[in-house]
């Protein structure tokens, strides 16, 4: 490297020529960094405040996707959804892992490059705030003047005694005090706000807890969906959820065994606003839980007011009609009967849901129904016009034909494949598409038999109710519906291990961060000269780590009480 014009060296360094590595003709040479010294140079990049904010930035940009498509650690059905309405953009996402976003190796990346960068930059500040700690403060300046607050005082008294007066005062202000001495004056040197760096210490460290908690802890943990219809009973066994989400290192012999009961899913509408009219105002499911010693008690689930039980959670996460629905062969044999799970489709809670008959027909049988639990037209096209239970009517589309469940592959239940099957009532058939009451029965196209739309206040027994004329009208008007048609409630029952964890790392986050903003770092010197025949003059003055618009002030009180003490009497 060339060195400047006047230095000693120079014109040793200069090769007259220029033509060799430090002439003036020459390019500037820097030695190699080699293996060993790229690595270093890697190392302390990585590990540097400002690499440490660009990852936590990227980590927020690269969780973004996650809230923009579903995943399939909590959506799955969603996930499929979306296959199904996007078939040309669903493929490429999944090939950038959109739908794992969480999981991603992108975003695992950066995750782990944020773990290293905190490490690397909380272990060597740790060790040098640690030995701050342990020394003792600096010696006093020989020029304070140059300082902020700088002031000085007189007074008489001993040189000793405004010594020990001095460190005295400023220990009991909280300060680490250390007395230095040389011909003629004593001074005092004294600094506080190392809980500031602390604090800031205590910030970083805690953000790494939280991601070895959520990274690490949270594997432990798990996520799982049930449907549960009025009266049904979920037992808390792998094999009872209709998802299950575990995490990595997750024992399904660990989950906690108990029972649930849905007894009751009541919902409260909005009917005095006509402006909010039908608007839900209180969601509450009423469950008996189940323990193996055979005890039961009953608990209420609200939205935001989830049930803990042993050490799962269990949210409610939505609600919706589960119309009874009974299929009877030509001789009456009852062959299908369930409570179907209706998904709603809009505010009024229209919902579309699917049965299927595999077996007691000379065919199978699929059908779907869409469920209006107030009728809002007389003729089709159907709406829903409130969603609770005044007008109930169900419309179910009949096909006839293969499945596709046969061969074993897995089918979701709110969708009936229809490649395979011909249409027989509704749509383009001859047939119009079955409609039908809480009580009533119809006949099947091409005599396959019976469907009955169940009455839950009443249900029917196993022999099928005769088809005539006045069971295919309309419901008598004035009849009460409100208890005809079962509900649903969709429960999410989670697991995380961490939860106390990551809480008690929020509020170190929390009170690290506050402790760093509020706490001043900063250092006051007091300076004792004697003067002689009893004589001294006092210096005062102070300097602060950072912005501290206070110091000022701080040094002034402190010049004010110390000189109090030796003031000359008047």
């Amino acid at each position: 490297m060339r060195r400047p014009d006047d230095h000693i060296d120079a014109a040793a360094s200069v090769d007259p020529s220029g033509d060799g590595p430090g002439g003036s003709g020459g390019d500037i040479v820097q030695p190699k960094l080699g293996v060993v010294g790229w690595l270093r140079w890697f190392w302390r990049q990585l590990t540097s405040m400002r690499t440490a904010l660009f990852l936590l930035l990227l980590l927020a940009v690269a969780a973004v996707p996650g809230s923009l498509v579903p995943q399939r650690s909590s959506d799955p059905n969603g996930v499929t959804q979306y296959f199904r309405d996007n078939p040309d953009l669903a493929p490429f996402l999944d090939k950038l892992q959109a739908f794992d976003v969480y999981s991603s190796a992108w975003f695992s990346s950066i995750y782990i490059l944020l773990f290293i960068s905190l490490i690397g930059c909380v272990i060597p500040r740790t060790k040098h705030h640690l030995d701050a700690l342990r020394a003792k403060p600096p010696r006093t300046p020989v020029r304070l003047g140059r300082l902020a607050g700088y002031t000085e005082r007189d007074g008489i008294g001993s040189l000793d005694d405004a010594a020990e007066a001095a460190r005295a005062q400023l220990r009991s202000a909280g300060y680490r005090v250390a007395v230095f001495e040389k011909s003629g004056e004593k001074s005092v040197s004294a600094e506080r706000g190392y809980l500031r760096e602390t604090g800031n210490l205590v910030f970083h460290s805690a953000l790494v807890g939280i991601l070895v908690t959520v990274g690490f802890g949270s594997g432990f943990g798990f996520s799982g969906q049930r449907v549960l219809v009025e009266g049904q009973t979920f037992v808390n066994t792998l094999a009872a959820y209709d998802s299950f989400n575990p995490g990595r290192f997750f024992d399904p012999d660990s989950l906690d065994p108990y029972s649930l009961t849905l007894t009751d899913m009541d919902v409260t509408y909005e009917q005095q606003n006509q402006k909010a009219f039908g608007q839900p105002i209180d969601y509450t499911a009423t469950v008996q839980i189940g323990a193996p010693s055979g005890e039961s008690t009953e608990q209420t689930i609200k939205v935001n007011e989830p049930l803990r039980t042993g050490s799962t959670d269990i949210y409610l996460l939505g609600n919706g009609y589960a119309p009874s629905i009974t299929v009877r062969d030509p001789d009456g044999k009852v062959v299908f009967t369930d409570s179907i799970p209706f998904l709603p489709q809009d505010a009024q809670l229209t919902s579309i849901g699917v049965v299927k008959v595999p077996d007691g027909l000379a065919k199978q049988l699929g059908m779907i129904g869409l469920f209006y639990p107030t009728q809002g037209a007389q003729e089709p096209p159907y709406f829903s016009s409130y969603p609770d239970l005044e007008y109930p009517v169900l419309t179910l589309q009949v096909f006839e034909g293969d499945l596709g469940i046969d061969a074993g592959t897995p089918t979701s239940v709110f969708t009936l494949d229809t490649d395979s099957m011909t249409e027989i009532a509704g749509g383009k058939a001859e047939a119009k598409a079955l409609e039908l009451m809480p009580g009533q029965t119809q006949a099947l196209p091409n005599g396959l038999g019976t469907v009955t739309f169940e009455d839950a206040a009443n249900p029917s027994g196993d022999e099928a109710p005769p088809v005539t004329e006045e069971s295919d009208a309309a419901g008598t008007a004035g009849t009460d519906y409100s208890q005809s048609v079962l509900r649903f409630a969709s429960l999410d029952i989670h697991h995380d291990p961490t939860q106390g964890w990551v809480l008690v790392f929020a509020l170190l986050v929390l009170a690290g961060l506050v402790t760093s903003l509020f706490i001043p770092r900063r250092r006051v010197w007091v300076k004792v000269h004697d003067l002689g025949d009893g004589a001294l003059r006092f210096e005062y003055a102070g300097l602060a780590r950072g912005d501290d618009p206070g110091l000022d002030a701080a040094v002034a009180a402190v010049a004010d009480r110390h000189a109090a003490g030796f003031a000359r009497e008047a």
